[in-house]
């Protein structure tokens, strides 16, 4: 009776041992593969801060992870729970990541049609504005900058058909400021010559 008893023990101490005692592989790589899919779409970049806290989570899944390894009698319930949160905030952070891609589309076009007409504005003026020995130099300089925001407006839809984003919205950002920069130093030229002549 005793060995029976002892028998039916360890048979049960091993099935109790054996679906505890092996980490769940299904569920970790079910994880990464969640982890992968939200930087494909870009959350690395687009969400930095939602992704490196993915990470992390993830970082402290392969600790316990490891730490249960070291047990003689392991438990994973607290890792299942943890790749639980970490397969949620993966699929979170993917949303958010494309989420932001549309913005940051938005946002370029807009700059893009601002760009359009400033420089259409900038056009003008350069021919308005006074035509004297210096000014024609200086003029053709600013010929010059135009056509280089030009170029830049082609880059940026160069960027974005390459889905990088972020580099358009800066390129955008950064040829609208010297955009306005020409529209402004015309703008104060015009007014300067049109105040003298009337003097």
């Amino acid at each position: 009776m005793k060995k029976k008893l002892l028998f039916v023990l360890t048979v049960g101490t091993t099935v109790l041992l054996s679906s505890c005692g092996k980490a769940p592989q299904v569920e970790i790589d079910a994880a990464y593969t969640a982890i992968e899919q939200a930087k494909s779409v870009g959350a690395n970049v687009y969400v930095a801060e939602d992704f490196i806290a993915l990470q992390d989570s993830m970082s402290s899944v392969s600790e316990n992870v490891e730490l249960e390894n070291g047990k003689l009698f392991k438990n994973f319930d607290k890792v299942k729970s943890q790749l639980a949160l970490v397969n949620a905030m993966a699929i979170e952070t993917k949303v958010k990541a494309e989420i932001r891609k549309e913005e940051i589309k938005l946002e370029v076009a807009n700059l893009k049609m601002e760009l359009d007409s400033i420089i259409l504005e900038d056009q003008d003026l350069v021919s308005q504005a006074p035509k004297g020995k210096e000014g024609t130099a200086a003029l053709e300089a600013i010929k010059g900058d135009i056509s280089a925001i030009e170029a830049s407006v082609i880059e940026v839809e160069n960027f974005v058909s390459e889905d990088q984003l972020v580099a358009a919205l800066n390129k955008a950002t950064a040829a609208k400021e010297k955009a306005l920069a020409i529209n402004d130093e015309l703008n104060e030229v015009i007014a300067k010559y049109t105040k003298h002549k009337r003097n």
